[in-house]
């Protein structure tokens, strides 16, 4: 089984942080540019909360608001549900797939931040090991 270990470790771009101080106008301008769905935010190096495209949408866009006047600590989630290194990716899938999130914080034991992992990064991980037992298995067969 692949862990989130391994997908961490295969990832190219560089983490993007916003502060809970910053304007949603900041947040989303980073989130275009790095082409990204999620920024995590972080006060005094800890996870503080989460802003998602989904935010913009729900929380600005929809209800009016300006986003170079709201804070992110405003509209961000709070209350951040997070994996760890060990959890394998079919765990992550279930978890994401149950609360209906599109990216997960990786923290360690210590609630240090590690990275971030999208359903597009899990979905892709457990594609290529199904591929891998597909293959081994046609091996098999036609040995």
């Amino acid at each position: 089984m692949i862990k989130i270990k391994q997908i961490l470790d295969q990832k190219t771009k560089p983490l993007t942080t916003v502060a809970p101080g910053d304007t949603v106008q900041h947040a989303m301008q980073l989130m275009c540019d790095r082409d990204i769905g999620a920024v995590m935010v972080v006060d005094g190096g800890k996870l503080a909360g989460i802003f998602t495209e989904r935010d913009c949408l729900h929380k600005i866009s929809v209800a009016g608001r300006n986003p170079r006047e709201v804070l992110v600590s405003e509209v961000m989630t709070g209350k951040v549900r997070f994996i760890t290194l060990d959890f394998e990716v079919s765990q992550g899938l279930a978890l994401m797939t149950e609360r209906y999130f599109r990216h997960l914080p990786v923290l360690d034991e210590q609630q240090n931040i590690l990275g971030i992992v999208s359903i597009g990064d899990l979905v892709k991980a457990k594609m290529a090991d199904q591929g891998f037992i597909i293959e081994q298995l046609e091996h098999y067969i036609s040995s």
